[in-house]
């Protein structure tokens, strides 16, 4: 978290505060929380307090921002990997206005607000149908049911960016029935990791792959997870079998890597 950070697709990652609840099946192993729990504190889930943070963690965004205008360069940064910025609690809002403000103060960053709750985005930034040009609004979608409850929200709202988040990536996904011609500009796929992860198709990320290629939006393979699928002629017999005979190995997410069918998928928008 925060500078350099180890997610392979952003630069920075910052958080106006820990803690969140729960909404879907792409929650039920949430590491934010297992990283969490790890420091002690009950920030999580509807009752749980929020821990929020001092001026040297605000500041950092400046610094960023300004190394960025030095270098002549675009920086992303992701926003919130131990939160949900779009979470409806009310003890939140003096946090989010601070956040809108600072987004709008370091034009050098691009912030990648990802979100589970894309419904109450509209009601929560400031910025009507004029949303800052370094606002990149993206949603998580695991399952056919969560996109479709989550995609029309997002392409309602008029971030110069809008992206997806398959990840974890839980079953198969059509996008086709709700995303127009570039109604979307990134895909991120990946598959689950840590303790309890459940095991991603292969053929799940290649669809996606594909329609990504089809309709010229960027296409970024994150990871495996805490499954790969089985080498065929190995002689090894699979941890785990699709339905359709297709058998995954378990193991370590760094082990495992990101090489999708012979090749490393690292796109991102224009």
């Amino acid at each position: 978290m925060g500078k350099d950070s180890h997610i392979e697709w952003t630069h920075h990652t910052f958080n106006p505060w820990w803690g969140c609840a729960k909404v879907s099946p792409g929650c039920t192993h949430c590491y934010a929380e297992t990283l969490t729990n790890r420091f002690g504190g009950a920030v999580w889930g509807t009752k749980g307090e929020r821990r929020f943070f001092g001026e040297r963690h605000w500041n950092e965004p400046l610094r960023w921002d300004l190394e960025a205008r030095r270098a002549g360069r675009r920086y992303r940064v992701f926003c919130a990997s131990m939160a949900d910025i779009f979470e409806q609690r009310r003890d939140l809002d003096a946090e989010r206005c601070r956040l809108w403000a600072l987004i709008e103060e370091t034009d050098s960053l691009d912030w990648l607000l990802l979100t589970k709750r894309p419904k109450e985005a509209k009601d929560l930034v400031p910025w009507g149908r004029r949303w800052p040009i370094n606002v990149w609004l993206g949603t998580t979608v695991e399952n056919q049911e969560w996109a479709d409850r989550r995609l029309p929200h997002l392409l309602a709202l008029p971030a110069r960016i809008r992206f997806l988040s398959c990840e974890p990536l839980l079953g198969p996904l059509d996008l086709r029935r709700h995303v127009k011609k570039r109604g979307i500009h990134w895909i991120i796929a990946g598959g689950e990791s840590g303790t309890g992860a459940r095991p991603m198709h292969p053929d799940w990320v290649r669809v996606l792959r594909d329609y990504a290629a089809k309709e010229r939006v960027a296409f970024h393979f994150k990871q495996w997870g805490n499954f790969v699928p089985l080498a065929k002629k190995t002689g090894m017999l699979p941890d785990f079998t699709f339905p359709n005979g297709v058998g995954m190995i378990a193991g370590n997410k760094a082990v495992n890597g990101r090489i999708l069918d012979g090749k490393t998928y690292n796109g991102f928008p224009v």
